[in-house]
């Protein structure tokens, strides 16, 4: 897309700089900062290179000023503050490309530290989930992984997985419930057998009549 045709002085109208103010080297700046953007257009690597250029020419404007005459944020204009030039290269060429470089801030560590110690269960997709629900940013497993790894916060999700692994084995069944001892069988009475009768004797003894 290209810009519309507007004046040198109309831009610096627009950026709320008053032009009558400005020294010769801030004029002679600014003046080549517009004919970039006049030639080259607003697409997001004019943009880029174009707020990197007025960040660090030493024009002595402020930092709300400038990002106006990029047409950026304030915010995004003081992250570019202290960055390379092959940062700002490499920020626009993965933003073209679609991948989500720069947006997990050194300031979101402590959250989610936090965040994973209260939920040792938690995994990579619910992790990305609370980042975007608490910092509007939608982050890659890639740039995820990178981050944790960088402040070393990879070691508290890690042991925070562990030890809700130790305290719930995956697959492991809910416990049954205890099983009343079973009563001691109580065998029948078994009554004695009878004494054996003596054996009969075939000699029988007789008893003779007195005579």
């Amino acid at each position: 897309m290209t810009v519309a045709a507007i004046t040198f002085s109309t831009w610096l109208a627009q950026a709320q700089i008053p032009e009558d103010r400005l020294t010769p080297d801030q004029r002679g700046a600014l003046r080549a900062a517009f004919h970039f953007r006049h030639s080259r257009g607003d697409d997001s690597y004019s943009t880029r290179l174009l707020t990197h250029f007025l960040l660090h020419c030493g024009s002595g404007l402020k930092v709300a000023q400038l990002a106006r005459l990029a047409g950026v944020s304030r915010p995004t204009a003081s992250r570019q503050q202290g960055m390379s030039s092959k940062g700002a290269v490499q920020q626009a060429h993965h933003r073209s490309d679609g991948r989500p470089y720069g947006k997990l801030l050194p300031r979101y560590a402590g959250p989610i530290i936090e965040y994973l110690l209260g939920h040792p269960q938690a995994r990579r997709a619910d992790l990305i989930d609370f980042i975007a629900q608490t910092f509007g940013a939608h982050v890659s497993r890639i740039a995820l992984y990178r981050f944790l790894k960088k402040f070393g916060i990879d070691h508290v999700a890690t042991a925070t997985q562990g030890a809700a692994a130790a305290a719930t084995p995956a697959g492991s069944a809910a416990p049954r419930a205890a099983t009343p001892p079973r009563p001691p069988e109580v065998l029948p009475a078994v009554m004695p057998a009878a004494a054996p009768a003596p054996p009969f004797s075939s000699r029988t003894r007789t008893t003779r009549a007195p005579s």
